[in-house]
């Protein structure tokens, strides 16, 4: 049984885990304030290119998202997110667990543009409601689509005109950038949005993200913030030498791209045997549409999400691939594939 659940299935780069064995033994300080975590902040500072910047290294995605949203935001103010957001979808409500209310805002493509946050603006009018305040989106979105420079210049003019944060969820942050039709730089990131992450868990490393807060006003007692939600580890060079080993060099980005190869592949060969995809999606998530009958067959050597049902016949299912996809494995998915299709 092979998976293509997910992009964290497997541990993590083999030089990640040499670096942690190798400096095992040395004593350093707790709490982010070591030497490895110093270097690798400043790695990031330098790869995005702005020393005014702050970077804090956090575990998760999720905690990420709460510990940063809940400490950017007053108690009255709200979050707009497309209805398909991961802190709306697939977050056992834990924006909402820290008194901050979700706006869902109905999308085709998992993006959300000016437009989308007019209208809950619009409609958010008075004291009676909570304040919008700041804007969630991410990059790639949680059904694989990607912001494009331009769109992301049009939300970022947008936001600073009515005085809104922009937050950029970046999980997959690597294969965003590494995409073949991506027109933005990691660079563009430090100056279109208030803050963003760049994350490691499923890009090669055992844990770990990298939240990066551009707006000054975001910046103050923010390890209050991390400690509170229990975000501050005492052994916080776990982060930092996984992090300088993905930004010392391209190792970050050759994983990202290996990732999105494998989904090429996988997607050229559906396309070719003839099936659409639920959405266009130049990452390393591809949504292909199958017949029941063939989804069946295939879920007995891999494992895989069933996304959406389509029609009576047919359903949408989620392939995911990652910095360790076996190119093999994708030739066997794809030739079973193919088989199977003679039979229907």
């Amino acid at each position: 049984m092979y998976s293509f659940k997910n992009d964290y299935s497997e541990g993590a780069h083999p030089r990640l885990l040499n670096a942690l064995v190798e400096t095992n033994f040395e004593q350093v300080e707790g709490y982010g304030e070591d030497g490895f975590t110093q270097k690798a902040v400043e790695l990031l500072k330098q790869r995005i290119g702005r020393s005014d910047i702050d970077i804090h290294l956090l575990s998760g995605g999720t905690q990420t998202n709460l510990t940063a949203i809940s400490a950017f935001l007053r108690p009255h103010e709200a979050v707009i997110s497309a209805n398909t957001g991961h802190i709306l979808v697939h977050e056992t409500g834990a924006i909402e667990a820290t008194g901050h209310k979700i706006i869902s805002i109905e999308v085709d493509d998992g993006k959300l543009n000016y437009m989308h946050i007019k209208s809950a603006l619009d409609s958010h009018t008075d004291e009676h409601m909570v304040k919008p305040k700041l804007v969630y989106i991410s990059n790639p979105t949680e059904i694989g689509s990607i912001y494009y420079k331009d769109e992301l210049e049009q939300i970022s003019r947008f936001c600073k005109d009515n005085n809104l944060y922009l937050f950029m969820d970046g999980a997959r942050l690597g294969s965003a950038l590494c995409s073949e039709e991506n027109t933005l730089e990691l660079s563009d990131l430090g100056k279109l949005v208030d803050a963003f992450y760049i994350g490691g868990t499923k890009n090669g490393a055992l844990v770990g993200e990298a939240l990066v807060i551009c707006s000054d006003p975001l910046k103050e007692d923010f390890r209050f913030y991390m400690k509170q939600k229990g975000a501050l580890l005492a052994k916080g060079r776990l982060l930092g030498i996984q992090f300088i080993e993905l930004f010392k060099d391209n190792l970050y980005f050759d994983l990202a791209k290996h990732a999105n190869k494998m989904a090429g592949l996988l997607r050229d060969e559906i396309s070719n045997a003839g099936f659409r995809f639920l959405v266009h999606s130049p990452s390393n998530q591809i949504f292909p549409i199958l017949p029941d009958r063939l989804i069946t067959e295939l879920e007995k050597n891999y494992s895989f999400h069933v996304w959406s049902k389509v029609d009576a016949d047919n359903s949408a299912i989620r392939l995911v691939t990652s910095w360790a996809t076996k190119e093999e494995a994708v030739s066997s998915f794809i030739a079973d594939m193919k088989n199977e299709i003679l039979t229907l």
